[in-house]
């Protein structure tokens, strides 16, 4: 794999990487901002990436925003929120071409940033307030996507699992936020919490393509002047919560549905900063996060309980959560197996085959992963966000280093904590 110089640069209000690269066609510059989840702002947070895709005071509404998007050589915008451990963060992202592989003399890159800057710094607003109509238009927007989640049964139950796993942790916040917030929020209130958001919030500037010759950090100092002139206050880190399991709690709840969803959620005690990291993605990769894992060949294939059955983690969290879709009849024997896979996982019944066919998954799916400009970045902030300086060739190295040991030492420290099963009324399945 080719070598990641990711050039960091810290600037007064935010910091500036810069991976210059010949293997992508587009330049990328991507901003990312961080703040501790919390239940005062999250509905504001969650409704702002909307607004600032609806124009700026130079493209004064959406349509004019995307012709200027598309004279950028068909630039593509991407503005969402997403939450990251006990963070949220807001990610605007600005795809276009790169001017290397073109025969005009444009400065295709200044006006990428400019027009990024634009719709940061100076989203369309009047009298200290966003336009009223956008805000109201896409506070309906916000209010469908939380309706929708209740017909999105996977999301849905994962939802729920997590409200009743972390209910007084940061993260058992819902990411899309709460209709309840909705009628205070208005045009000046979202404001006003956006310029703070702006001073507080932990910014991370990333620029990647081929732009060799260019004053990149100088480029983007012009146009992100409105930060490093501000007086930066940037609020605490969010530390992750690991609480203690002291009991196991299960949670059934009964919808008018056909298909149960049966999930687990673990406590790992292991995140992305800490030694194991690495041994627990092995871990989870074996246990159930690719189709030649434990749970797909045993809780669907073998015993075809279940429609699907995955695991994933959240490496800022030190969450494993297992879901599977299953005939509501069906919850005992699945949770018995679910059970049975991961007892069988923290004994190292797996072959040294599995072991390293599942290492070489993990390291194809980064490298996958890295193949996109933008799941490059991801990779890259895992380290903004962790505090944990580890270039991609030595995560990937890590990886390759994973003895049979190490995932069984990582095994033990995994508790579950919660069952949470969604079934049909008058289906609750248990014995």
């Amino acid at each position: 794999m080719d070598a990641i110089e990711e050039q960091l640069i810290s600037k007064q209000g935010y910091n500036l990487h810069v991976i210059q690269s010949k293997k992508y066609k587009t330049v990328n510059v991507i901003v990312k901002l961080k703040a501790p989840l919390e239940r005062s702002t999250i509905t504001k947070r969650a409704l702002l990436p909307y607004i600032m895709q609806q124009g700026t005071n130079k493209f004064p509404s959406a349509r004019k925003l995307r012709t200027a998007l598309d004279d950028l050589y068909g630039a593509v915008l991407g503005v969402d929120g997403a939450k990251k451990g006990e963070n949220h963060i807001i990610t605007l992202r600005l795809e276009t071409a790169n001017e290397a592989y073109l025969s005009s003399e444009e400065q295709i890159l200044e006006r990428a940033v400019e027009m990024l800057s634009s719709i940061l710094f100076d989203p369309r607003s009047m009298n200290d307030g966003f336009d009223p109509k956008v805000v109201k238009r896409e506070k309906y927007t916000l209010q469908q996507k939380i309706d929708s989640i209740i017909d999105d049964k996977m999301s849905y139950a994962n939802m729920r699992l997590i409200d009743e796993m972390c209910p007084e942790e940061p993260y058992r916040l819902h990411v899309h936020g709460y209709s309840e917030d909705l009628p205070e929020i208005d045009e000046f209130s979202l404001y006003e919490y956006f310029q703070k958001l702006l001073i507080e919030d932990q910014m991370d500037v990333y620029v990647l393509g081929d732009f060799e010759g260019k004053d990149v950090e100088k480029l983007i100092e012009t146009h992100f002047s409105a930060k490093s002139e501000s007086e930066t206050e940037q609020v605490d880190k969010a530390d992750i919560v690991h609480q203690p399991v002291n009991e196991v709690r299960t949670i059934t709840e009964e919808q008018n549905v056909q298909q149960a969803k049966l999930h687990l959620g673990y406590r790992t005690n292991t995140s992305f900063n800490e030694p194991g990291y690495f041994a627990l993605q092995v871990f989870n990769g074996i246990f159930g996060g690719f189709p030649s894992s434990k749970l797909f060949m045993n809780v669907r294939e073998k015993h075809s309980l279940a429609y699907y059955a995955a695991s994933r983690f959240e490496s800022h969290k030190g969450l494993l959560l297992v879901f599977s879709g299953i005939a509501p009849k069906d919850y005992q024997q699945a949770k018995d197996i679910i059970n049975e896979q991961m007892a069988l996982m923290k004994q190292g019944d797996f072959s040294d085959e599995q072991l390293n066919d599942t290492k070489d998954l993990v390291v194809n799916q980064l490298l996958e992963t890295m193949d996109h400009p933008q799941g490059l970045i991801e990779i890259l902030y895992h380290q903004a966000l962790s505090g944990k300086k580890i270039t991609p060739a030595q995560m990937i190295e890590k990886v390759k280093q994973v003895t049979r040991q190490d995932v069984l030492d990582v095994g033990q420290k995994i508790e579950l904590d919660t069952v949470y099963f969604l079934t049909s009324k008058g289906g609750s399945g248990h014995e």
